[in-house]
């Protein structure tokens, strides 16, 4: 049976949406990819449908490499309410803790080094972390709650921005995986309170900023005066990897490497993932330096 062709024309690169409020990352991501007419399109990280911000979508060859973005450090600033516990950790849940003391400043902004730093977190019942085939909030809608094993989590960055009668923001830099309510609620718990996230808000993905986001709107209004206007907008695949190490191959190389051998490149680095590149600085994926020190591919994109 010949394969089907994917529906849509080719669109290759990476956009920085700015995910709006109350939509879910998938919802965000089919509205783009109708938009832009694309056949194949992937988001790098979902954002809780009441977060905003940073949403990266990959297009076309760029989604053979999501997974680097998956695994990249994040940026937030979040909002807590203090007083308040709910069932989902958000304003979204039902209230199941109060308390009536109000918030000490300057024993929350102590608590704020004891969460610096790797350690240990417990995934929320409201999460996507799987449970004997099902997912962990399928099963808390249906009243269940189930034992859930750590994980391993860094958080390099925790610093108070405002705080506001029952009402603080913080700025968080953090490790894959961490989970934002979770966080406000054990700081709030450590504090002698309880708080719930009451707004969200991704600032950085990686080597990716807010400042190079684009909102819907904007989206909408390119597509009005065409496809080229809305490619536009797109990071190339040369610019995705920008801020990694990187190493230049010959067409010789080149080919080796689509082949998956590894190669002896001058100059390369010791050790780590690089992003490698043609001699006309045409980005052709990513490597990684193996026990020998040659480049060995690790997801290549160039055509075979």
């Amino acid at each position: 049976m010949a394969r089907r062709k994917p529906r849509g024309r080719p669109v290759n690169g990476v956009l920085l949406l700015d995910k709006p409020h109350g939509a879910s990352s998938n919802e965000a991501l089919q509205h783009v990819k109708r938009l832009y007419g694309a056949a194949k399109a992937g988001h790098t990280g979902s954002l809780d449908p009441l977060a905003t911000g940073l949403l990266p979508i990959c297009f076309g060859e760029a989604t053979k490499l999501s997974a680097f973005l998956l695994d990249a450090d994040k940026m937030y600033r979040v909002e807590g309410y203090w007083g308040e516990k709910t069932s989902t950790g958000d304003g979204e849940g039902e209230v199941i803790e109060r308390c009536m003391d109000a918030l000490d400043v300057e024993q929350l902004t102590a608590q704020l080094q004891h969460f610096r730093g790797e350690q240990q977190q417990i995934p929320p019942m409201y999460s996507a972390v799987k449970h004997d085939g099902k997912r962990l909030y399928e099963l808390a809608r249906e009243g269940l709650e189930v034992p859930r094993k750590a994980r391993d989590i860094r958080i390099d960055h925790l610093e108070p921005v405002a705080v506001e009668d029952r009402h603080f923001t913080l700025d968080v830099r953090c490790s894959k995986g961490t989970y934002i309510r979770t966080l406000v609620e054990d700081l709030a718990e450590a504090a002698g309170g309880y708080a719930h996230v009451s707004a969200l808000r991704r600032l950085e993905v990686g080597a990716f900023r807010a400042d190079g986001m684009v909102q819907a709107r904007q989206l909408e209004e390119a597509a009005e005066r065409g496809r080229e206007v809305l490619d536009a907008l797109l990071i190339p695949m040369t610019e995705v990897f920008k801020a990694w190490p990187q190493v230049q191959v010959d067409a010789s190389r080149a080919f080796y490497l689509s082949r998956g051998q590894a190669v002896r490149v001058a100059e390369a680095p010791c050790r780590g993932l690089v992003a490698v590149n043609g001699v006309d600085g045409e980005f052709l994926g990513v490597g990684v330096i193996n026990d020998d020190g040659l480049v060995q591919p690790k997801r290549w994109i160039a055509a075979n």
